[in-house]
């Protein structure tokens, strides 16, 4: 069939480089629209200060420029997606509407009903894979069967990528620019944020960069650092990650270039003993995308499902618990620097990911489906599969998740990992007197020492709510229900 006029629906790929279903249709058609859609569906239920409206807002903007230098246009709607995108394609009288796939239960739901709607319009619906290098079914274990492990998933990965060089292939925009239609108008003003519904948060005071261009330049200072990576990463104070989780989770840079670069360092002997270990962590996403693909139960229940007659803590208690854990008031200090992080800036270190998450669920005994919910409302890289995963790993109920038994202790994890509370200092300033092995456990310094500091426990720093050898035993026998399958 011969396509006069497509539709390039942008959604969590917010780039004009290396976008398989932008190139596709470039291919195919003889005029290609473009268009976002700020989907009321998913803006109505988010804060009116979120930082990830102003990152997609800031990096929609540069892709409308960027598609304008290359003689093209972006359409953007402000609307419910799956009402708009066949209502356009039937304004632009498009033979095709062109997209990536989108792994999300939600997602899933929502493209099936607007190819069904442009089916019945006569309309074709295209979908192609651009967020993950290997997704569905395309890794399988020897028996035909999806992996439930991850690292015999990262070899099979691995040996597939190097057996098929072509999934790190780019898919190249520019040499086919000649087929985008042209702009409708001579200049599209694009929504404001107040437009949509929305304040200006303090996405731009933290400097977090934004589009394509803020990818690029993370990566290039990334490259810089990667061989060091397998060590740099497990301290929350030193520049060890990349900080491209934000781009990565809206598309502003191409995971195939990313994968293609670290590889070719490997290949090339530089990338040192970090460049494997952070193509581990990219092979990571790739895993927990599989595992909810094909396991849609994850959200909201168990990976494993005996894991969900676990008896957690509720009530009052619970309640006021959980606020603390939230709020940043555990007596924890790592704990607390931690949740100080994310409700400040949006973003957590991957380590204290863990530590944080861990407290919440085998400390306090709270449902790890909590925990997803609060992060999954304040992260600026929130993914609903690698979140999903994290935390189905920290509460052991996961697939390869951590044993039941395996509890870390925050005390241990602070004096490891922020040895000298350099980290701790930064987000909690009111123990910033205290020494380097003071600072981890604040309530066991003599009580004369902290006077002289001027610190008081319970006015400038809560004493712990929890003791954690004690919560270790609750949280062995509350486990006690699914020992015999763990």
């Amino acid at each position: 069939m011969t396509i006069k006029t497509a539709l390039v629906w942008f959604r969590r790929d917010l780039r004009a480089f290396d976008h398989a279903a932008l190139h596709h249709a470039l291919r195919q058609a003889q005029a290609v629209h473009c268009v976002f859609v700020y989907d009321t569906a998913i803006l109505n239920g988010l804060p009116r200060r979120d930082r990830r409206v102003d990152f997609i807002h800031a990096s929609v903007a540069e892709l409308a420029a960027e598609l304008r230098q290359l003689g093209g246009d972006l359409i953007v709607l402000h609307a419910e997606a799956a009402q708009a995108i066949p209502r356009l394609a039937a304004e632009l009288n498009a033979d095709a509407v062109f997209s990536n796939h989108d792994y999300e239960p939600q997602a899933i739901a929502r493209d099936a009903t607007v190819a069904a709607q442009l089916a019945a319009d006569t309309r074709l619906w295209f979908s192609f894979k651009d967020q993950v290098i290997f997704e569905k079914d395309e890794v399988l274990t020897l028996s035909g069967k999806p992996y439930t492990v991850y690292t015999p998933y990262k070899n099979a990965w691995l040996k597939k990528m190097r057996a098929e060089p072509d999934c790190l292939a780019s898919f190249d925009i520019e040499p086919h620019a000649a087929h985008f239609a042209p702009p409708r108008t001579a200049v599209q003003a694009l929504p404001a944020l107040a437009d949509l519904g929305f304040e200006p948060s303090n996405l731009h005071a933290l400097a977090i960069p934004t589009g394509m261009s803020g990818a690029s330049k993370l990566f290039d200072d990334f490259l810089n650092r990667v061989s060091k990576y397998d060590v740099a990463r497990d301290f929350p104070a030193l520049k060890g990650p990349s900080y491209l989780s934000m781009h990565l989770r809206f598309g502003t840079v191409s995971l195939r270039y990313l994968v293609r670069t670290i590889v070719d360092l490997m290949d090339r002997g530089s990338g040192g003993d970090g460049a494997p270990v952070w193509l581990a962590e990219l092979i990571w996403r790739d895993f927990y995308a599989m595992i909810l693909y094909q396991n849609p139960h994850v959200e909201g229940g168990a990976f494993k499902p005996a894991y969900d007659a676990i008896a957690w803590e509720t009530g009052e208690l619970a309640d006021e618990a959980f606020a603390a854990w939230c709020e940043g008031r555990t007596g924890y200090p790592l704990v607390d620097a931690a949740m100080a992080q994310l409700n400040q800036t949006g973003y957590m270190h991957n380590r204290l990911r863990m530590v944080t998450a861990c407290f919440l669920i085998k400390d306090l005994g709270i449902d790890w489906r909590r925990g997803e919910a609060y992060f999954a409302l304040h992260l600026n890289d929130f993914d609903l599969a690698s979140n999903n995963g994290g935390w189905q790993w920290a509460s052991s109920s996961g697939c390869d998740a951590q044993p039941y038994f395996r509890i870390f202790n925050p005390i241990t994890q602070s004096e490891k990992f922020d040895a000298s509370g350099r980290f701790i200092r930064r987000y909690l300033p009111q123990l910033k007197a205290l020494g380097d092995k003071e600072i981890h456990a604040p309530w066991l310094v003599p009580r004369m020492l902290l006077e002289q500091k001027d610190i008081v426990l319970g006015r400038d720093y809560p004493a712990p709510i929890v003791q954690h050898d004690e919560a270790r035993k609750e949280t062995l026998e509350r486990y006690a229900v699914v020992k015999a399958v763990a």
